[in-house]
């Protein structure tokens, strides 16, 4: 089994910074794509940022040019880097992986979700 261990939420005032990180562990061979939905009551999880293992990188239109994801293949671990945070960007971020684990299928892991608020 793999877990993706994720860190760095709070509450930030709008126009404030965050950096979330999401640490892979477990029976991992590789990792594929890695990324970053966020989800609000009532509504669908969407992604926010995803990056492949070479490091190519896809924005959902709301977070372009204000967030930046990177990730360091040799710790398994992706970061968020969120700058101009908004209120409206408030909302559990979940990290996701595509796991190939050392035996069995690949599959989609997920992290248990972290807290983002951006509110004064």
């Amino acid at each position: 089994q793999v877990q993706l261990v994720e860190s760095g939420g709070g509450l930030v005032q709008p126009g404030g910074s965050l950096r979330l990180s999401c640490a892979a562990s477990g029976s991992i061979f590789s990792i594929n794509a890695m990324g970053w939905f966020r989800q609000t009551p009532g509504k669908e999880r969407e992604l926010v940022a995803s990056i492949t293992s070479g490091r190519s990188t896809n924005y959902s239109d709301s977070v372009k040019g204000r967030f930046t994801i990177s990730r360091d293949n040799a710790k398994n671990t992706v970061y968020l880097q969120m700058n101009s945070l908004k209120p409206e960007d408030t909302a559990v971020y979940y990290c996701n992986a595509g796991v190939s684990p050392w035996y069995g299928h690949k599959y989609n892991a997920w992290g248990q979700g972290t807290q983002v608020t951006g509110s004064s």
